[in-house]
């Protein structure tokens, strides 16, 4: 059996204390991340203003190649995140949302809404994210500047970060996503949710705000890797645009 090391071991006493923190919901949120949205309601360029239509895809199909299929994008675009777009203004309409605001909104505040709220807001928002995290394969690919500096001091090393995210994603049983999310106190957490939520939501174990997530439900891979989850999830890592999670991260910290 492997020997754990000093800084796993570091991250899951941390993650398992954050869970039962208290403090770190709407209002925390909210001030870093709906007064964001309001400063720029018709921005597209706010990274932390989702609409409730789904926006489309930022590169072909065919952009993630080889670590994604194009056909594989194709289904996952136009079928299961288009379906929950859907469901989720169905939802909207019927429960008396108002679709000018933000979806992390929503999210916020998902104790207030149905199970189809929150299973379609969830997996609509978690998808777009998702989509503008990742850009063509890079070699070597990895962050600079204050995001690289925050993930080193958080993790010891960006390797260290890669292998107890990995983890994260490869160990969530069934469907759901693993996060990069940030912390009350501007820590960086890696945290997992179940099925489509994700950290906003106050009924996640773990809360904050999400800066990157991957897709572990078997829609986003089974078409390439059946069941080999752990090669969609290193092959994954070539994809991530951190420029994209760089922005977020910064807007955050503000």
């Amino acid at each position: 059996m492997k020997k754990i090391s000093q800084s796993r071991r570091e991250f899951l006493t941390t993650t398992s204390k954050a869970s039962l923190a208290l403090g770190i919901g709407g209002s925390f949120i909210g001030s870093g991340l709906l007064s964001s949205c309001k400063t720029a309601q018709s921005s597209g360029n706010n990274p932390f203003r989702t609409g409730f239509e789904q926006a489309p895809l930022p590169y072909s199909y065919s952009a993630l190649e080889p670590a994604i299929d194009a056909r594989t994008m194709e289904i996952h675009h136009t079928k299961h995140a288009a379906g929950y777009a859907k469901n989720l203004n169905d939802a909207a309409v019927a429960e008396g949302v108002d679709r000018g605001k933000p979806v992390e909104d929503v999210l916020m505040n998902i104790k207030k809404y149905s199970e189809k709220m929150r299973n379609n807001a969830g997996g609509h928002y978690n998808h777009e994210l998702f989509w503008k995290s990742m850009r063509a394969a890079r070699t070597d690919n990895k962050p600079e500047g204050t995001l690289l500096s925050a993930i080193e001091g958080k993790f010891n090393s960006f390797a260290n970060f890669k292998s107890v995210f990995s983890e994260s994603a490869k160990s969530r049983f069934g469907s759901g996503w693993a996060w990069l999310i940030l912390m009350k106190d501007k820590q960086l957490i890696v945290t997992s949710t179940p099925n489509q939520d994700n950290p906003l939501m106050p009924v996640a174990g773990t809360q904050g705000i999400p800066l990157l997530g991957i897709d572990v439900w078997e829609h986003a891979y089974y078409l390439k890797y059946q069941n080999k989850r752990a090669d969609y999830v290193d092959n994954w890592w070539s994809l991530v645009n951190w420029d994209y999670v760089a922005t977020r991260y910064e807007t955050a910290m503000k």
